[in-house]
């Protein structure tokens, strides 16, 4: 079913909105971040434990533009949302910086479906950290997880990680959802997608740009950890997502699609609306995924308890 919004014909699908006619943007298409003027951005680099993240996993950190079989960032500026006078002039603007910095990607296969796979004691992210946390490091650290679970013979996962080393803001939206009950998240989390690159019937099925709260249209279970969130979204209990990712997979490996995560902005004081991260998965692989043990026991030790809850002094987002 199909309907207007914002001027943009959109089609709605299990609850999820995809443009079908998308405002041409003329954003800049580059990994490198720079300021207001053009000038290139000088960043700290990232904690060794978030490097490790980022060089481990069955899929590489591949080159934004060219790279295959693997991930990348894209800018933040790629992705529209809603801008800071969205409600009055329903307008949107280029997202900018991420809230969080990219901290990995895991392409998963199980026999069964792999639920908190940050508690596991086989996971490398949470492994990484506990080391460094082991050493008085990084204590104060979180991570966002997003464990996008793909139905089938063989289960499979796609988990994306983001992390800060910072205290979330305490009464930003981010800490609100975070720390939030479940039915907030669910009436908040939406995924952004726009396929970089792919056949015209994938991009028919799944809309060249999309915007979905996947808390409404799918199931999703949050799992909070002393210093994590994870978000499982169990793709299979749509019959519909279910049919379109598999036709998607069928053209893996030609598909290069960017994905971004947000906390929906419902409210004029929450506006304008900032990515918490996003990840260009690039003409993935399905052999690439690395097997996992089903019966993993959860990690018992390694997290600090740092309570996020408590932390922060006021600032919003």
């Amino acid at each position: 079913m199909s309907l207007e919004r914002d001027g943009e014909e959109v089609l709605s699908v299990c609850g999820c909105e995809i443009n079908m006619c998308p405002t041409k943007q003329n954003h800049r298409v580059s990994g490198e971040r720079c300021s207001p003027s053009g000038e290139p951005i000088t960043t700290a680099p990232p904690a060794e434990w978030i490097s490790e993240s980022i060089n481990g996993g069955s899929l590489r950190n591949v080159d934004l533009h060219t790279g295959t079989n693997g991930w990348a960032s894209p800018p933040g500026d790629l992705f529209s949302l809603r801008s800071k006078n969205y409600h009055t002039k329903r307008t949107k603007t280029p997202s900018g910086e991420y809230l969080l910095s990219p901290a990995g990607m895991d392409w998963l296969k199980s026999t069964t479906k792999l639920d908190n796979v940050l508690a596991r004691s086989d996971n490398r992210v949470s492994h990484a950290l506990g080391k460094a946390q082991a050493l008085g490091k990084s204590l104060k650290s979180f991570i966002f997880a997003v464990n996008l679970q793909v139905p089938g013979k063989d289960h499979h996962s796609a988990v994306f990680y983001f992390a800060t080393e910072d205290p979330i803001p305490s009464g930003s939206l981010l800490y609100r959802f975070v720390n939030g009950e479940d039915s907030f998240r669910n009436q908040r989390f939406k995924i952004v997608n726009r396929i970089v690159k792919g056949p015209w019937i994938v991009k028919k099925a799944v809309g060249n740009y999309g915007a979905c709260l996947l808390g409404k249209a799918l199931t999703c279970n949050y799992h909070r950890g002393s210093n994590y969130l994870e978000i499982d979204v169990d793709i299979g209990s749509s019959a519909i997502a279910s049919a379109i990712l598999h036709l998607a997979l069928g053209y893996v490996t030609s598909v290069t699609i960017d994905m971004g995560f947000v906390v929906e902005a419902q409210a004029e004081d929450e506006l304008p609306e900032r990515l918490i991260g996003a990840v260009r998965v690039c003409q993935m692989e399905m052999s690439s995924a690395k097997v996992v043990d089903a019966h993993t026991v959860a990690r018992v030790v390694g997290f600090s308890k740092v309570n996020h809850r408590d932390s922060g002094d006021g600032e919003d987002e």
